[in-house]
């Protein structure tokens, strides 16, 4: 197969996801139930990874699948890595800040992705020498990284403070805060994509999974980014993940480390 050809299915996974989950945003009967690790999960995050997970098995049956409600199966070469709703729990209280996460991993490397926000009204998408975005209005543009090239100009998004805390790393958070221009928490997918954007310059988090992380990479790195674990290279395994708009990278590592 062909990143095009791939990238379309991507594409049509999106719209399948989104017609499932923007069905069920606000539903009064929306069920809820917590996972073990107490992360919560709905019927629609169950139900789209099912959807997505019926198509590729007609039309890549030899791709594996790594998904967050159902577990891995298939190849490990090359596999389709899924998270049906990132920011579950936005979804279940209304916010509309969430979206549907879907890469193709090729030997370990994530190269392409879509990540679709239907309560914004906004998709971002990316394979080898394409990084795009719809706004709600249905135009489409490039996506392109940030120019900031010192930290007193660059803004700054980070997750959760308790998890900075608990991993460690809250002090030098607070630190770096007093470097940079602006620092805000926006949270999930969409601080990522706001970096590809180029209206933000760096964004860092702990605690996350592969597929929390993998639909962000290419179009961060796209779009001229750089991706890496804020101690180290990126791996499947990394928890800790920094991005920034590349000009930038270096120095924040030095000051998160």
């Amino acid at each position: 197969m062909t990143y095009s050809e791939d990238l379309a299915l991507a594409l049509e996974l999106a719209n399948i996801a989104d017609n499932i989950s923007l069905a069920r945003f606000r539903a009064l009967d929306l069920h809820i139930e917590s996972k073990p690790d107490r992360s919560p999960v709905t019927d629609a995050d169950r139900a789209v990874e099912l959807a997505i997970k019926e198509v590729l098995a007609l039309k890549r049956p030899n791709d594996g699948i790594v998904g967050e409600e159902f577990g891995n199966s298939g190849s490990t070469t090359r596999k389709w890595i899924i998270d049906p709703i990132d920011g579950t729990a936005n979804y279940m209280r209304g916010v509309p800040v969430w979206a549907t996460l879907i890469a193709l991993s090729i030997d370990g490397k994530a190269v392409v992705s879509v990540v679709s926000s239907p309560a914004l009204g906004r998709r971002w998408w990316a394979a080898p020498g394409i990084a795009k975005t719809s706004d709600f209005d249905g135009s489409v543009r490039d996506l392109k990284v940030s120019s900031i090239a010192n930290l007193e100009n660059a803004s700054l998004s980070y997750n959760n403070l308790q998890l900075w805390d608990s991993y460690g790393y809250l002090e030098r958070l607070i630190k770096l805060s007093r470097k940079v221009w602006r620092t805000r928490a926006y949270g999930d997918f969409y601080s990522y994509m706001l970096l590809a954007e180029g209206s933000l310059d760096i964004v860092a988090e702990h605690d996350l999974k592969l597929y929390d992380i993998a639909a962000l990479v290419p179009i961060v790195e796209q779009a001229g980014g750089s991706f890496s674990a804020i101690d180290g290279s990126l791996t499947e395994e990394t928890g800790s993940v920094l991005a920034t708009n590349n000009l930038l990278h270096d120095t924040v590592i030095h000051n998160l480390t």
